[in-house]
Order: structure tokens, then C-alpha cells, then sequence
């Protein structure tokens, strides 16, 4: 990999693939959109996303996200899903503003247009319904 591997990335997945067998990711297998807020500067085109773990959720470690604004939450919710370690037949709800479940295909920018505050745009997630 070339160049700063603070914030690795790839640009052409679609589902990411994070994980290994000792526990967390590690930095060569979290190549995704998802990168971490220490990014460089040409990550200014992502947008920063706050994650909070909600009622019976698992806590993520690093709560703080930048994502291609393209990216839609089914996406997001997939990556999660495999970061902490879910089985596929368990459930994950992400709320915006502690009050509505957007659909898995709105598209982040649109969120942080409408909702973001503060440079970011904070989502609760939890595994049993909870708002909305």
C-alpha cells in the first residue's frame, strides 16, 4: 500500500471485509470507505459520522468514522454488522437524532445535508428497536 497506511481505504468494494482471527481488525484488513477521523487532507470530501451504541448494543471501539458520502446506510449497517462480529441472522437498527430509522438505501450525504450538525452526523445503533 502506498501512502499514509494512518487511513487505509479502498475505493471499489462493496461490502467491506474487516475482521481476523485474533479479535479487531487490523489496519491492512479494514480497507474500506470507512476510514479513521485522522485522516489526510483529501479525505475532506468524506463525511464524519459519530456511532453510539444504544440499550443492548456491543460498544464500538472507534466511534468515529469518515465515509463516502455516496455510501447508503444498508452499507453502513453491513460494516458494523462484521466489525462487531454479528451473526448475519442478527438484527442492527440505526436511528438518526434518537428519533427515526432511515431506510437502508438513503444515501449519507442526504442525511448529513438534512440532519448533520457540528461537521458530523451522529447515528445511534442498537440490536432491538428503540425509537421511530
Amino acid at each position: 500500500m502506498s501512502g499514509n497506511q494512518d487511513t487505509p481505504k479502498l475505493d471499489n468494494t462493496d461490502v467491506p471485509e474487516t475482521g481476523n482471527d485474533g479479535g479487531e481488525p487490523s489496519s491492512e484488513s479494514q480497507q474500506t470507505d470507512f476510514t479513521g477521523v485522522e485522516g489526510t487532507k483529501s479525505d475532506k470530501q468524506k463525511i464524519d459520522i459519530l456511532l453510539k451504541a444504544t440499550g443492548n448494543a456491543p460498544i464500538m471501539k472507534k466511534k468515529k468514522w469518515a465515509v463516502d458520502p455516496d455510501r447508503k446506510i444498508g452499507w453502513i449497517i453491513e460494516f458494523m454488522k462484521k466489525y462487531l462480529k454479528l451473526d448475519r441472522s442478527e438484527q442492527l437498527f440505526l436511528y438518526v437524532n434518537q428519533s427515526f430509522a432511515p431506510a437502508p438505501d438513503h444515501i449519507v450525504k442526504n442525511l448529513y445535508e438534512c440532519y448533520g450538525s457540528d461537521g458530523k452526523l451522529v447515528l445511534h445503533y442498537c440490536k432491538s428497536q428503540a425509537w421511530g
